[in-house]
C-alpha cells in the first residue's frame, strides 16, 4: 500500500495493513469460539450464553433448517429486534452457505413484499409478535418455510414466564398459528429436530448477507455483502480499537442493520468479545445496562447522545468501565460531543461508514490524534479520496469539497438485480459514497453533507449539515434537522425542523434570530418548526428525506 498522509496519524498499535484468512465467515468465528466455550458470549437481560452453547445452539438450528429444505444459496429473512435467536439464525445460515436478509422490524407489509419479492427469499424467521404481518405478506408472496420465535424463549427465569402473560394483557397482540402446515415451526421445535447441518464448502466471495438500504435517499437496494468484505470490515475494527476477548460490548444498535451487525456482533463474536443485547434503544435503560454490566466499548448514533445527555439519570450512572465509543451513521454536533464527554468523561470517536462498504471505513484514532467534528482517517487498507461533484473523475485539491470515493477490501458485490446502479456506484474498484467532504493535509475528512441534500439558494451552494451545526449551540435546542424546500423564485430555501429540550422555551422567530447571527444571510432557514420529535430510522438518524416529502405533501394538497 502506498504511502498516504493519515497513516502517520494511526495509533502505534495498529497496522496499516492487515492479512485476510480466505474462509468463510462461520468457519473464522467458530474457531474463535473454540478457543473460549466456557466463556460468556451472550448476555440478554439476564440470561447468558457460552460461546459452546451459542455456537452448539447455530449448529442444531443449521440442521433444523437443513431438514427443512434451506441449502447453500438460499435468501433467509430475519424479522426480529436484537435478541439471542437473531445471532443464532444468523449464524446457522452462515453455516449452511445461505444468505442473511437482515429485514427491519418496523417494515410496513408494502415494504417486506418489495422486500421478499426482489430479493427472492424462500423463508423467514421472525418473532411471533410480528406473525400478523408476515401472514398478511403470504397472501402475495410464496414462502416454504416459517419459523416463529418468542422473546421468552431465552429470556431469564422468571422473566421467561412473565411474558406471556404481558402478551395476554393485550388483546391486539396476534398469536402465530404453527402447525397450521408443514411450513410454519417453531423456533424451538427446529432445534428439538436433532438434525445434522451438511458440511459445505462456501465461496469466501458468496453472499454472506443482505440488507437493503433504508431508502433515506431514494428507493430501497439490496446490498450484497460477502464473507470475504464481513471479515475485512470486522477485523478491521477490532484492530482499530485493539479489541479482544477481554472486552465487553453493548449492542442496541439494532443488529440488521450494518453498523450493528459488524461492529456490535461479528467483530467482538469473532475475538471471544461477550455481546450484552437490548431489543430497543431506551436512554435510561442503556445508562442503566452500563452501569451494571461494565462493558468496555459502546456504539451509537449522535440521536442517542442527545438523548443521553438530556436524561435526568445520566449523573447517577458508572460509565467508567467504557474505554471506546464509535459514534456513526450521522455527523455528531460539536455541541454535543463536548457537553457528553463534559458530564461523563467519556471520550467519543467519531467515524464514518456506508453499508455499501458493509459499516465503518474511517474514524479517528483511539488514543491519538483525534480531530473532532472530522470523520477521522481510513481503517487500514481503506482509501480514500476527493472527486470533484460534476462527473467525479477530477480528485480535488486539499480544502475543497467533492464527492468521497473509496476502495477496499469490505466494497458490497452489487445492488440486487441492479447492474446499471452497480456500474455507477463502483467505478473502476472506486466506490462513490454521495457524501460530500473536504480532505485536509493530513488526511482527515470533514462531512460536508450528501450529495442529494446538497440545496441551491439564490444560486449559492447550502449544506443543510453546517446550519444542523448551529441550530444545536442554541442553548435551548435537543434535536434540530435542515431541509432544502422547493421555491417559486429562489431556487430552493431552507426550512429547519426543530425539538426543544425539556423545561426549554424558544419561538421560531428566536431561533431565526440566533441563526441570522451565525450564519450567512443566504443560508438562515426562510422557516423554523417547533415539534415534539423528529422522524428516525431504527438505528436513530434523522429522516431527513421524510421531511422534505411531508412538506411536499402538503403543498400538493393544498394545490388540489
Amino acid at each position: 500500500m502506498p504511502q498516504f498522509p493519515w497513516l502517520e496519524h494511526y495509533d502505534p498499535e495498529v497496522p496499516h495493513s492487515l492479512e485476510y484468512p480466505s474462509t468463510d465467515l462461520y468457519s473464522l468465528m467458530a474457531q474463535g469460539a473454540a478457543g473460549v466455550p466456557h466463556k460468556t458470549a451472550l448476555n440478554f437481560l439476564g440470561k447468558q450464553l457460552t460461546f459452546g452453547r451459542l455456537f452448539s445452539l447455530a449448529e442444531d438450528l443449521a440442521g433444523g433448517l437443513a431438514a427443512r429444505g434451506i441449502k447453500q444459496g438460499d435468501r433467509v429473512a430475519l424479522l426480529m429486534p436484537n435478541c439471542p435467536q437473531f445471532v443464532i439464525s444468523y449464524l446457522a445460515l452462515m453455516r449452511l452457505g445461505a444468505t442473511a436478509m437482515l429485514l427491519n422490524p418496523l417494515n410496513v407489509e408494502r415494504e417486506l413484499v418489495f422486500k421478499f419479492k426482489d430479493s427472492g427469499a424462500r423463508a423467514v424467521i421472525a418473532l411471533d409478535l410480528l406473525s400478523q404481518r408476515v401472514s398478511n405478506i403470504r397472501k402475495e408472496i410464496d414462502l416454504d418455510l416459517v419459523v416463529y420465535t418468542g422473546l421468552q424463549d431465552f429470556l431469564p427465569f422468571p422473566k421467561n414466564l412473565l411474558y406471556p402473560i404481558k402478551r395476554s394483557l393485550d388483546k391486539n397482540l396476534p398469536k402465530p398459528v404453527v402447525g397450521r402446515d408443514a411450513a410454519t415451526w417453531t423456533f424451538k421445535g427446529l432445534l428439538a429436530l436433532g438434525a445434522k447441518a451438511p458440511q459445505v464448502k462456501i465461496d469466501p466471495e458468496s453472499m454472506a448477507a443482505l440488507i437493503y438500504s433504508g431508502g433515506t435517499t431514494g428507493i430501497s437496494k439490496g446490498i450484497m455483502l460477502s464473507h470475504r468484505a464481513l471479515i475485512a470490515n470486522l477485523m478491521q475494527a477490532c484492530s482499530w480499537v485493539k479489541m479482544n476477548q477481554d472486552d465487553s460490548l453493548l449492542a442496541v444498535l439494532p443488529l440488521f442493520h450494518g453498523f450493528g451487525m459488524s461492529v456490535c456482533m461479528n467483530a467482538p463474536l469473532a475475538h471471544g468479545g461477550t455481546v450484552t443485547l437490548l431489543p430497543r434503544f431506551d436512554a435510561g435503560e442503556v445508562l442503566k445496562t452500563i452501569d451494571k454490566t461494565r462493558p468496555t466499548i459502546f456504539a451509537g448514533v449522535p440521536t442517542m447522545f442527545i438523548a443521553f445527555k438530556e436524561h435526568p439519570e445520566i449523573d447517577k450512572c458508572d460509565l467508567k468501565s467504557l474505554r471506546g465509543i464509535f459514534v456513526g451513521a450521522a455527523p455528531l454536533p460539536l455541541a454535543v460531543q463536548q457537553e457528553f464527554e463534559k458530564r461523563t468523561g467519556a471520550q467519543l470517536i467519531e467515524g464514518y461508514g456506508l453499508t455499501e462498504a458493509v459499516t465503518a471505513v474511517s474514524c479517528n484514532p483511539l488514543t491519538g490524534h483525534k480531530k473532532p467534528g472530522t470523520i477521522g482517517i481510513p481503517f487500514p487498507d481503506v482509501e480514500w479520496r476527493i472527486m470533484d461533484l460534476e462527473n467525479g473523475t477530477k480528485q480535488m485539491p486539499q480544502g475543497e469539497a467533492g464527492e468521497i470515493v473509496l476502495r477496499g477490501p469490505d466494497l458490497m458485490t452489487g445492488y440486487l438485480n441492479q447492474p446499471e446502479l452497480t456500474s455507477w456506484t463502483i467505478r473502476d474498484g472506486w466506490l462513490y459514497t454521495g457524501d460530500i467532504g473536504v480532505m485536509d493535509d493530513e488526511g482527515y475528512i470533514t462531512i460536508v453533507d450528501r450529495k442529494k441534500d446538497l440545496v441551491i439558494v439564490s444560486g449559492f451552494n447550502v449544506f443543510p449539515s453546517e446550519i444542523d451545526e448551529v441550530l444545536h449551540q442554541h442553548p435551548a435546542v435537543a434535536e434540530a434537522v435542515a431541509v432544502g424546500l422547493p421555491h417559486p423564485t429562489k431556487g430552493e430555501f431552507i426550512k429547519a425542523f426543530v425539538v426543544l429540550k425539556k423545561g426549554q422555551s424558544a419561538t421560531p422567530e428566536e431561533i431565526r434570530a440566533f441563526c441570522k447571527q451565525n450564519l450567512s444571510a443566504y443560508m438562515v432557514p426562510k422557516e423554523v418548526e417547533i415539534r415534539g420529535e423528529l422522524p428516525k430510522s431504527m438505528i436513530g438518524k434523522v429522516l431527513r428525506r421524510n421531511l422534505r416529502e411531508e412538506e411536499e405533501a402538503k403543498w400538493a394538497a393544498q394545490r388540489e
